[in-house]
């Protein structure tokens, strides 16, 4: 039997959960809607009301953490589009031949 990994979901997700849970809509619809468990949202409702949502292991993200991580994606980016384009020149290059 395989393990199911365990889903991690952020702050914002659980609050939002929360929210419309509290807006008027069933934990089920809500559980059903987002893809989550209803029992995970009934938890995040009392963590909530324990003001506990944050999740254990969740840590304040500075600006600069934020802007280093959206370089590194675009640098990665950037990396991906570059090695297409000298496959692309090979390809072409040895087309013309």
């Amino acid at each position: 039997m395989q393990k199911i990994p365990k889903r991690e979901y952020t702050p914002e997700f659980r609050g939002l959960a929360v929210k419309r849970v509290h807006s008027g809509q069933t934990v089920d619809a809500v559980a059903t809607e987002l893809g989550v468990n209803h029992q995970s949202i009934r938890n995040w409702i009392k963590a909530a009301a324990a003001g506990k949502l944050t999740g254990a292991g969740s840590k304040v993200i500075t600006a600069e953490q934020m802007e280093l991580s959206r370089l590194r994606a675009e640098n990665a980016r950037l990396k991906r589009e570059c090695e297409i384009l000298k496959k692309a020149t090979a390809y072409f290059a040895r087309e013309i031949q």
